[in-house]
This record gives structure tokens, C-alpha cells and sequence, in this order.
């Protein structure tokens, strides 16, 4: 059985008005999250997933702004969630995913990116670990001094109760000596202990949805497979669904349960990662995981598979598809002129492509 939909985004457009023009960053996107899931949202750079992401938390920087769509929040009560997760460690780790309650739906779309309904869920509901933890941490105050912020914001804790609660997450998330961390500076620290370090603060208030963007680019594969297997842990232990950007499909093969391929600023597949990875159908789908290196190929000397041609300029998009310049299944006066509509393969199995329009 499916677990309850915890995010419901609905047609989303967030456009950058420049003086060059209007940048269509995520135009049209639909997709959903289920609470307790992974989604993995993965694509080139530059479409539009960081964008999505920032969206849902209404924490896109000028001159970008939503101009249309829904970002339905299907809030949890957060008092039922509680008292399951205790009930799930008396029962010895079984859980029950789908008997949560939710006590309303909120449209994040809609609220003042300033206000205080929306300053509420950031942070304490909807929590995000940035690209880059170094631009992302305050570099003139402590490692706890950030972490407490957040705690004090959300929550009835005194200073003291702050500080503990806060060296308890560092010393969840695998900081050695977190007491003495706590008083550190982020530029004393690396890159693997700086990510840790955003991993605890949005761990601070125990969210519903954790946004992962790119969690492991600056730090060595040894620090990823610790970051990746320690986000794990922390969903299985917090309850949290995740929705996790990347470019590395073998990430998304080990951590996904439902995958959204994004292109230029729209949604051109989406499905579980079974039949993601077993039966793509969109070319550009195909195509990224044509592109991964495969154990054996080089005994036969073998090219690299590589996608033809560069995203297009956001200024200069395509008309019709917007992978049409790029695909290999090109059909010309019909993916020029036809913008592919959603087709519908399956439960939550969606493709956009003028192939399958029979179907």
C-alpha cells in the first residue's frame, strides 16, 4: 500500500524576470512526495531542480519569483507522528507507514515568502542541506551557535536545553568530541564535518521532508558513502521523507524509491526506480543512463556513451519538446511543434514524449 502524500506539486512555474528577458527556470513541473519515501530528483545542470527545491520553501532569490502552481503541503500531526515513532521503538522497529494523519493541507505556493506561516515550516517542518555547506554556514559564528538558532526558533528550549540537544545531533551525526565542536568555527573544519554539520541543524526540529541538494559534490567518495548510508539511518530513525538532488545515478540507485528526470525547467519522466532504471522511456532518460560507466566495457575499448549537444540557452529555448535538438527519436514536424502533455503508463508512472502517444 502506498504511503500518504506528504508533498503534491501541481503544474509549478518559478520564472527569473532579467533585463536580457524571462527565464523559464521550472515551468510546468508536477510531481509527488510520499512520506517515509525517497524522491530523487536527477537531470543536468541547469534544469531547474535546485530551483524546485528552493520553491517548495519559498526561498527563491530575487529577481525569481512563483508565478503560478500549487505546492500542496500535506501537513502531518506532528503529536501522532511522535507517539507512532515510540510505539515503532517498543515493537522493536516495525513500522507502519500509512497510518499517519494529516491535520491540514497548506498551499506553500500561495503564503508570503516573508510571512510568518511560512517562517514557521522552514526549518521546523521542511528542513534543506545546501549544495555547498562552506557559503552555506555563517562563517562568523559557531558551529552551535547555528545549530541552537534553529532550535530556539522552533521550539520551547532554554539555552541550556538548546546546547545539549544540539551536541547530542552532532554527536549524531558522527562529529567526534561534538561538545568541543560545538564552540568550532565552520572554516575549521573539512568539508565531510561542515556537510555533518548541515545534516544536524536540519535534523534540529525533526522535519517531515529533509531537501538534500547535491549533499555529497565537494567531499571524497569515502565521505559520500558515509553521508548517503548516515542520511539513511537518520530516515529510518526520524520518520522523514527525502527528496534528494543529484547527478550520480549509482546515488539513486542505492537511496531512491521514486525518481523525477527533470529537463530545462520541466518533468520528462517519473516513476519508481525499478522501472526507471529497468525500462526507461523518455530518450533523455535512455540517454543519462547510457552515459554511466559500466565494470567490464574498457577490456573492450569502448567509447563512453555521451548526450549530443549542451542544454540550450534559457533564452533561446526550443519550440515543441525541449529535448527534440538532442534526441536520437527526432520526428520532424511534430516534436518541433508539440509541447509532449503528460502520458500516464501507470500508478505514478508518467512519460512526455510524443512516443508513446498511442499508448
Amino acid at each position: 500500500m502506498e504511503s500518504p502524500i506528504l508533498i503534491e506539486i501541481k503544474n509549478l512555474k518559478t520564472h527569473f524576470f532579467l533585463d536580457e528577458g524571462t527565464v523559464q527556470a521550472v515551468n510546468g513541473v508536477d510531481f509527488t512526495i510520499h512520506q517515509h519515501k525517497t524522491l530523487c530528483v536527477v537531470g543536468e545542470s541547469g534544469c531547474g531542480k535546485s530551483v524546485t527545491a528552493r520553491s517548495i520553501l519559498q526561498i527563491v532569490d530575487q529577481p525569481g519569483r512563483i508565478v503560478e502552481g500549487e505546492i500542496l503541503y500535506h501537513r502531518p500531526d506532528r503529536l501522532a507522528a511522535f507517539s507512532r515513532r515510540e510505539a515503532m521503538s517498543n515493537n522493536n522497529g516495525s513500522n507502519d507507514n500509512n497510518a499517519s494523519e494529516t491535520t491540514e493541507i497548506i498551499d506553500l505556493a500561495a503564503l508570503n515568502p516573508r510571512g510568518r506561516e511560512i517562517r514557521e515550516i522552514r526549518g521546523q517542518d521542511i528542513s534543506m542541506i545546501f549544495q555547498e555547506p562552506m557559503t552555506s554556514l555563517s562563517p562568523i559564528h559557531t558551529v552551535g551557535n547555528q545549530i541552537t538558532e534553529a532550535i530556539k526558533l522552533h521550539t520551547d528550549m532554554l539555552e541550556d536545553e538548546a546546547r545539549e540537544h544540539a551536541i547530542e545531533l552532532l554527536r549524531r551525526v558522527g562529529i567526534p568530541r561534538p561538545d568541543e565542536r560545538f564552540d568550532t568555527y565552520p572554516f575549521e573544519l573539512s568539508g565531510g564535518m561542515r556537510q555533518r554539520v548541515m545534516i544536524a541543524m536540519a535534523l534540529s526540529c525533526n522535519p517531515a521532508l529533509l531537501i538534500a541538494d547535491e549533499p555529497t559534490t565537494a567531499v571524497d567518495v569515502t565521505t559520500q558513502a558515509q553521508i548517503l548510508e548516515l542520511l539513511e539511518e537518520l530516515q529510518d530513525e526520524f520518520g522523514m521523507a527525502i527528496m534528494l538532488i543529484t547527478h550520480d545515478l549509482g546515488v539513486v540507485a542505492e537511496m531512491a524509491d521514486d525518481v523525477v528526470v527533470m529537463y530545462l525547467g520541466q518533468v520528462v519522466e517519473r516513476g519508481d526506480v525499478d522501472s526507471i532504471f529497468h525500462d526507461p522511456k523518455h530518450p533523455y532518460t535512455q540517454a543519462l543512463l547510457k552515459s554511466i560507466p559500466r565494470l567490464g566495457v574498457s577490456r573492450n575499448r569502448q567509447r563512453l556513451d555521451s548526450i549530443r549537444g549542451m542544454v540550450p540557452d534559457p533564452y533561446n529555448r526550443p519550440t515543441g519538446c525541449m529535448f527534440g535538438p538532442r534526441c536520437d527519436h527526432f520526428m520532424p514536424g511534430r516534436c518541433d511543434a508539440v509541447n509532449p502533455p503528460p502520458i500516464q503508463l501507470g500508478p505514478e508512472r508518467e512519460v512526455n514524449c510524443l512516443l508513446y502517444e498511442e499508448e
